[in-house]
């Protein structure tokens, strides 16, 4: 119930989001022509159907603000996190469900505080989504620095309070919940990737509380820990001695580890979906894992790329600019494993699997553009530019949206006991596919021609007047794209009642969540919780009569199937195989 409860209230953020994201890509495809119709949405911010500046500005910053933390943080974590966890790891429910509801309250509050900032008198909040001071730290910057900016720092620390609660919850149960049989080498990979995410939330949102506060002392008490040697509308402020740079530091340290709190658990989905659906053993299970844990400890160490412009001494730009290479290879590993997972597959393209072959095709084409970012002296040349724009919406944006659509449609049956109309999610796919690069990957060439980010207007520059053409390329994919997630809502919510029911198994999957009923009931299974006796990868296993042995299938029942490294040195399961070996004149298995 939780984990629906994180969906649907992730859909209402994202499609808010969508709307907000189509409202300013309008103004920036049209930036001289009037719409009347705006005015009557808008009200006093399009006067005469043209957006203000600082509206645009305040609609930049709700969009990336909701989509990073509301829709692929909360959403997508919080739905799957809560799904997935008990199912597959045979328990009754999480180790405190008093924390978990308290997860889901705090964060539908941060979202209606969020949502109520655009009914206040000076607008919503208007300093980018990372917020740098002075345009967050003075509230009479510019009008969406007043009370705006204030409703946002307390909806994130609601949030950062969801997601701590939530985290705390989610470590504790893998680690003291798991069902007899499952240790840490039996676990899917979804598990390994929300237990590794929890815990790089649990260390590295906490730091964004502190640069929150210490921004609240800014804003109100007077004190000067981000300001210093200020003039606003031409008075002197008092404050000195301060650092705006302070401030980045805190957020990035956050900053970086949410790319991982996003991308980590969409890898974790796709793991699934594309094993199952190839009917094949995910290629390298240990190698994953442990670029999974490479991934979590590199995360922390790599923030300062996004500060080379900031005067950085160049020997720590340089140690900045190597951890960040280095955490390309644990990413490079797991796309690689995807791609040697689906070699020769007898692959089955259901709207799951084409989704988390999206998902891997979004998270290699966007990955390989920040490398170009990681290195300081190009980073230089693109910083603050669309081609960060690119990077950042295909890698974390699109990938992350796309990992998590996938578990949506593959994990439906399981949350509602209906089927998903499979027609409308290849119209739903294909459409926003083609939608996202049509939208991403003109902004690379923007980039490189140096035209920067939340600009209002190219107008006012003759050589950007070129690009905006391609702003009207942009916004029609963009709208159309939009579009396209009507039939996906129409699909999602009208199959909770009229879609086909689901059988117990319908992928014929291995994990321990399809051997629960597809009435939900409470503590998840009916009698005693399964024991694990394998991995959760057994498909097409040579020997067996099915393409799929689930995880509590003894090998005592699979004894024409097993092999070598099953037993894991249980010299008791090896000798009860070597005398139906030796019954059946096959090889004997050493000891």
């Amino acid at each position: 119930m939780i984990a629906k409860q994180f969906l649907i209230t992730g859909i209402v953020m994202a499609v808010f989001a969508m709307v907000l994201s189509i409202l300013f890509r309008i103004q920036l495809a049209w930036p001289e022509k009037d719409f009347p119709i705006l005015e009557v949405f808008l009200g006093k911010w399009a006067e005469g159907g043209r957006m203000k500046p600082e509206f645009f500005l305040s609609l930049v910053t709700i969009h990336g603000t909701m989509m990073v933390f509301f829709v692929l943080t909360a959403g997508l974590s919080g739905t799957f996190s809560n799904l997935l966890i008990p199912y597959q790891l045979g328990a009754r429910d999480m180790a405190s469900p008093l924390m978990n509801m308290l997860s889901y309250w705090f964060f539908f509050v941060a979202c209606v505080v969020m949502v109520a900032s655009f009914f206040v008198e000076s607008g919503p909040a208007a300093a980018g989504w990372t917020i740098y001071p002075p345009l967050s730290a003075v509230p009479t910057s510019i009008p969406g620095s007043g009370l705006g900016m204030t409703l946002w720092l307390v909806s994130m620390t609601l949030f950062i309070a969801s997601q701590v609660l939530g985290g705390v919850n989610y470590v504790s149960t893998v680690l003291n919940m798991r069902t007899k049989g499952m240790d840490l080498w039996k676990m899917p990979l979804t598990i390994w990737a929300f237990f590794l995410t929890a815990i790089v939330g649990l260390l590295s949102f906490p730091v964004l509380v502190s640069a929150v506060v210490l921004l609240f002392f800014d804003r109100s008490v007077g004190t000067s820990f981000y300001l210093s040697d200020l003039v606003v509308q031409g008075q002197i402020l008092p404050n000195e001695g301060g650092s705006p740079i302070l401030f980045q530091h805190l957020f990035w340290f956050l900053g970086h580890p949410e790319v991982y709190i996003v991308v980590m658990p969409a890898l974790g989905l796709t793991s699934e979906v594309i094993s199952t659906n190839s009917r094949k053993p995910i290629f390298g299970y240990h190698a994953m894992v442990y670029s999974l844990v490479g991934i979590t400890v590199l995360s922390f160490i790599v923030w300062g790329h996004h500060m080379f412009v900031t005067g950085m001494n160049p020997f720590l730009g340089g140690v900045f600019m190597i951890t960040t290479l280095i955490i390309a290879v644990p990413s490079a590993v797991k796309a690689f494993n995807y791609i040697a997972t689906l070699w020769r597959g007898n692959i089955r393209f259901t709207p799951a699997m084409m989704f988390a072959i999206g998902m891997v095709s979004f998270f290699v084409s966007g990955g390989l553009t920040g490398l170009y970012l990681g290195n300081a002296a190009l980073d230089i040349n693109l910083h603050d530019t669309y081609f960060v724009v690119a990077h950042f919406h295909l890698v974390m944006g699109s990938a992350s949206i796309f990992g998590m659509l996938c578990g949506v449609y593959h994990w439906y049956p399981k949350m509602f006991g209906r089927m998903m109309d499979t027609k409308l999610g290849y119209f739903h796919f294909w459409l926003t596919f083609i939608g996202a690069y049509l939208v991403f990957f003109p902004m690379h060439f923007m980039g490189i021609d140096g035209v920067p980010r939340r600009y209002y207007a190219f107008t006012a520059f003759p050589f950007m007047e070129k690009w905006v053409s391609v702003n009207m390329l942009i916004t029609w994919a963009a709208i159309i794209a939009g579009l396209a997630q009507v039939a996906f809502l129409w699909n999602f919510f009208s199959s909770i009642w009229r879609g086909k029911k689901a059988t117990q198994n319908p992928w014929n999957a291995n994990t321990l969540e399809w051997t629960t009923p597809v009435e939900h009931i409470h503590g998840n299974w009916p009698g005693e919780i399964p024991t694990v006796h394998r991995w959760p990868y057994d498909y097409s296993k040579p020997g067996h009569d099915t393409d799929f042995i689930p995880q509590d299938v003894p090998f005592s029942e699979t004894m024409s199937s097993n092999l070598p490294h099953d037993f894991e040195g249980n010299e008791e399961a090896v000798r009860i195989q070597n005398e139906w070996n030796r019954a059946n004149n096959r090889e004997i298995i050493e000891g």
